[in-house]
């Protein structure tokens, strides 16, 4: 969470998809949010965050898409949380609002994949954003750290939680305990925070060619297959097979599986229709 480079935030309706701080387009089935707070280095507040959920859900609600990328500028994915909408905040007022909580709210219950494209910094809170993500692909010159420690605080969005699932204790503990170790694009790589790196000027469509990638597939066992990954943080392994199986058995009663399966065996591709 760290950027004071920002415009004053306010937390506005989520009701209408006109959106003062995202950008939002498809491209057949892949939906694109692009964050659009270029003089703040996107940083993250109540009311882009709003946004986000707004688009997010929207997206998710579409029948018509099968899979979504979250990206920022060439300069930087989100280069932190509003530290100057933050700063003057007290404990039980952030307690009794659950403050934060709004910023995985949709993302942690969205069922299609959701792909971010991080170009530039990803600090703080941006690191934290990309890490909610499914995939993450990486330009050459991302930079990820979470420096929350310098500012007296520690990560609130899951950095503690996520990266050291991602790159390990010991990485993790440096980066968030020393507040100055970031990851480039090819460390982050290396450890497996980040999928694939790419040049700057290419990242966002071969992010978009991953994403009609999988938007081609039957959407629901994408869905099942998200969904089964997930629970791999959450359950032991024993439990976890036994989910996976459930949901692999559970695949059959769809019809893509017999086309999917009935086009293998026919030797043609298959024409999945998404039920």
């Amino acid at each position: 969470m760290l950027a004071d480079l920002t415009n004053s935030c306010t937390i506005v309706s989520t009701e209408s998809p006109a959106y003062n701080m995202i950008k939002t387009e498809t491209q057949g089935r892949v939906a694109i949010i692009t964050l659009n707070r270029p003089k703040a280095l996107n940083a993250l507040c109540s009311e882009l965050f709003h946004e986000i959920n707004d688009a997010l859900a929207r997206f998710d609600n579409d029948s018509g898409i099968g899979a979504i990328v979250l990206t920022g500028s060439e300069r930087a994915f989100a280069a932190g949380a509003d530290i100057k909408e933050m700063k003057d905040t007290q404990f039980i007022d952030n307690y009794k609002s659950n403050f934060l909580g709004h910023w995985v709210e949709q993302i942690n219950k969205l069922r299609k994949p959701l792909l971010a494209a991080v170009n530039g910094y990803a600090l703080g809170g941006g690191c934290e954003l990309a890490m909610m993500c499914d995939i993450i692909y990486a330009g050459e010159k991302a930079v990820f750290g979470q420096p929350e420690i310098n500012l007296g605080t520690i990560p609130g969005a899951g950095g503690t939680q996520r990266l050291t699932r991602a790159v390990g204790k010991s990485k993790a503990m440096e980066m968030i305990l020393a507040g100055s170790v970031n990851l480039d694009a090819q460390e982050a790589k290396t450890l497996g925070l980040v999928s694939a790196v790419f040049p700057p000027e290419t990242l966002l469509q071969e992010t978009i060619k991953t994403a009609t990638k999988i938007a081609s597939k039957g959407a629901v066992s994408v869905q099942m297959a998200k969904e089964a990954v997930n629970q791999a943080y959450e359950l032991n392994l024993s439990s976890g097979l036994h989910f996976e199986r459930r949901l692999f058995q559970a695949t059959f009663a769809t019809k893509d599986q017999k086309e999917g399966m009935g086009a293998f065996a026919e030797k043609r591709k298959p024409n999945f229709t998404h039920e």
